[in-house]
């Protein structure tokens, strides 16, 4: 499959990575204005190219992972010299509706990865109408190689870029938060970090391969009088749950204007 990338910034490049490296039989091609910042994908590859329009008449699907402002001037680049197309767009805020109107009747597919996949540890969920159900099957396909596919209403979609997309900054920055709580108890900063990080991972793989909500885990190590619930309980007494609550919705408000 010939997969067309438009827009080589963080997200574009990310999902070029991810499906080099775990999609069989994908051939990438990656644009962007300054070609020379992402030249190190052809060590990958992964062909590249200054012109969106750069072999595209090839391309079996393309990607879109350029910034809202741009999509206007992309499609009546590209729209003109491309025919039977899958359109998938990685861009917040712009609907299906939006993509269609400017468009010629192509099938049009909403996905959003987080930069996890290019690890092949994303998830990315998507979107699509009904009458673009086959075309989205294929889209659903290539990405179920790069992690975990959710299929959720458009309606939706904002949502998802917050819980899915933002959600990779929240992750981290527990991750930060837990390995300075690590120097302070003693780790040296490597230590602490490579603990944190691997405890996240190790918590995450249960909850994705047990399929249980998250409290009967905790219970697991939690014990009467123990030092881990007097932890949370502490957490919780300072707000740790509630903010976290409230930075999402205030992130969703924000996209939402």
């Amino acid at each position: 499959m010939k997969i067309h990338i438009i827009g080589g910034g963080n997200l574009g490049v990310a999902i070029a990575l991810g499906l080099a490296g775990y999609s069989k039989n994908s051939e990438v091609t990656v644009t962007r204005r300054n070609s020379d910042a992402i030249k190190h994908l052809e060590n990958k590859g992964i062909t590249i190219s200054s012109d969106n329009t750069y072999k595209i008449q090839d391309a079996d699907i393309i990607i879109l992972t350029v910034k809202p402002y741009q999509v206007e001037t992309v499609l009546k680049e590209i729209t003109p010299i491309i025919k039977n197309k899958i359109i998938v767009s990685a861009i917040s805020g712009v609907t299906i509706e939006d993509l269609r109107q400017l468009t010629n009747a192509h099938p049009i597919v909403r996905i959003m990865p987080n930069i996890a996949v290019q690890f092949g540890a994303s998830a990315s969920c998507i979107a699509f109408a009904e009458k673009d159900k086959s075309s989205a099957e294929k889209v659903i396909a290539l990405f179920q190689d790069l992690g975990t596919v959710p299929v959720i209403d458009e309606k939706l979609m904002d949502a998802a870029t917050v819980l899915g997309a933002c959600g990779t900054a929240y992750a981290l920055r527990y991750i930060r938060a837990s390995m300075q709580a690590g120097i302070e108890i003693g780790f040296d900063s490597q230590t602490a970090l490579a603990i944190a990080a691997q405890t996240v991972k190790g918590a995450a793989q249960m909850l994705l391969e047990e399929n249980v909500h998250p409290e009967q885990l905790i219970d697991r190590v939690t014990t009467p009088q123990g030092c881990t619930i007097v932890g949370l309980n502490e957490m919780e007494h300072q707000g740790f749950s509630s903010s976290l609550i409230k930075g999402i919705k205030t992130s969703l408000q924000k996209i939402k204007g």
